[in-house]
């Protein structure tokens, strides 16, 4: 596992092109998420703050994220997208999901495809949640407010000649973190792994030509329009312009120079989405409590499901369900999330954890299924059915640490359990990626093939 849980990705042909998406959580509406430029969906997983702005905006509801068709895990065809084409990739994600009304969060120049769905199939269109957006991305004669068309061909042009992938543009995308050498190392990869340089560079070009004012009179969906008032990028002006012609649109502006949402005070602009599409904020009024975190894998999972094919596989994966959700009810745990062959999961006392992660490791290998599983206490933010914080990554990445039948937690759940400190090995410090500092390990000392 690389995050708490990441989760699965799947694919949806549009057209001639196949789009990655991925389904996380439940709730009341669908938001359909699109990230501005290029992204990758199973790296938004690695990043606590990336982790920290979803796992917060699904508090509002089911997620569907996606990657663009030119970007991520998606085709990469030889023109880059069209407005149309984001539109129609967005109906055919909705259509997979089983979705008739969603949502539709847009960044950037992700903002475009979303108004042309809503302006198209408002039918499918609940409402649009528009960030950094720009009616059209250039100044023209009969549109004064816009971009210089110099910015985007330097840009690109910087992009071509060298700077992708070494972290050159941070600086100008999210100033707030460009110091942080953990961010900027993830930042990299981010790059290198989302597109190629000449993929990234067209998108770029591609801005040169947007322009969707002729279709904003045929947006009657509410829209609120997000921007950071000291990005050096995207002028207010045409943010405000933008949103003065909407129909139904609502600016708010936001002290901030990030251009990337998930980067600078989240908090603040997932208050103001959170209102919007539900009437309150509760981001004030977030509960704080220590608790154990529990985190599972299966070992293997995807060599078995080769080997087992679909339908033995869906069988073994429905007893893993089983038996952990019913370790979960016996030791008083609480069920956050899971994906695929992963659980997340909490409880007030470490104890309780320890001998429910005992309880499903035994059980499921009693029917064949080997297990890892990581536990930490900490201090974490407990929103809805939601908690978050860097308590939750540490867990994820000592689960990911274990070998196969291993339970492994930190020193602190060692230090907290009475009487039980002699059943732990000392496993000594160690790095987890992604979370600052050192970290004691430990073993729980009677996982199969421990010394």
């Amino acid at each position: 596992m690389t995050s708490v849980v990441t989760p699965e990705t799947r694919f949806v042909r549009s057209g001639d092109v196949d789009i990655a998406y991925q389904v996380v959580g439940d709730g009341e509406r669908d938001i359909v998420v699109g990230i501005g430029w290029v992204s990758h969906l199973e790296l938004l997983w690695e990043l606590p703050e990336t982790v920290h702005f979803l796992r917060r905006l699904q508090t509002c509801g089911r997620l569907i994220l996606h990657d663009a068709r030119g970007t991520g895990l998606s085709d990469r065809p030889a023109r880059p997208a069209t407005i149309d084409d984001l539109a129609e990739d967005l109906v055919a994600v909705l259509d997979a999901v089983g979705s008739e009304r969603a949502v539709i969060l847009g960044w950037v120049d992700k903002a475009a495809g979303a108004i042309a769905l809503a302006a198209r199939h408002p039918e499918r269109v609940e409402a649009l949640v528009l960030g950094e957006a720009l009616a059209t991305t250039v100044a023209r004669d009969d549109h004064s407010e816009g971009l210089d068309s110099a910015v985007i061909e330097n840009l690109a042009a910087a992009v071509e000649q060298g700077s992708w992938g070494t972290g050159a543009l941070l600086p100008a995308i999210a100033p707030s973190v460009a110091g942080d050498p953990r961010i900027a190392a993830w930042w990299r990869r981010w790059e290198r792994m989302s597109a190629t340089p000449n993929m990234a560079a067209g998108m770029l070009r591609t801005l040169l030509d947007l322009d969707v004012r002729a279709l904003l009179p045929a947006v009657t969906a509410p829209t609120l329009v997000l921007h950071r008032s000291e990005n050096m990028l995207v002028p207010s002006a045409a943010v405000r312009r933008l949103a003065h012609d909407l129909p139904d649109g609502r600016l708010v502006e936001l002290p901030g120079s990030d251009l990337a949402a998930f980067f600078g005070d989240t908090d603040a602009l997932l208050d103001e989405v959170e209102e919007f599409l539900t009437g309150t904020r509760t981001g004030a009024d977030a509960d704080r409590a220590v608790l154990t975190m529990l985190v599972t894998d299966v070992v293997g999972s995807t060599a078995l499901a080769a080997e087992l094919g679909d339908h033995q596989w869906n069988e073994l994966l429905d007893f893993h369900h089983r038996e952990v959700r019913a370790a979960l009810a016996r030791h008083g745990g609480t069920e956050i999330d899971t994906a695929g062959d992963g659980f997340l999961a909490v409880f007030a006392l470490p104890s309780r954890a320890l001998a429910c992660a005992r309880e499903a490791r035994d059980r499921l290998a009693a029917g064949g299924l080997t297990i890892r599983a990581g536990l930490h206490c900490a201090e974490v933010v407990h929103r809805g059915a939601g908690v978050r914080g860097v308590g939750v990554h540490v867990a994820a990445r000592v689960a990911a640490s274990a070998g196969p039948g291993e339970i492994r937690a930190t020193g602190t759940v060692a230090d907290l359990v009475a009487g039980a400190r002699a059943e732990f090995g000392d496993l000594g410090t160690a790095t987890l990626s992604g979370v600052p500092g050192l970290w004691r390990l430990t073993r729980l000392g009677d996982a199969r093939g421990d010394a």
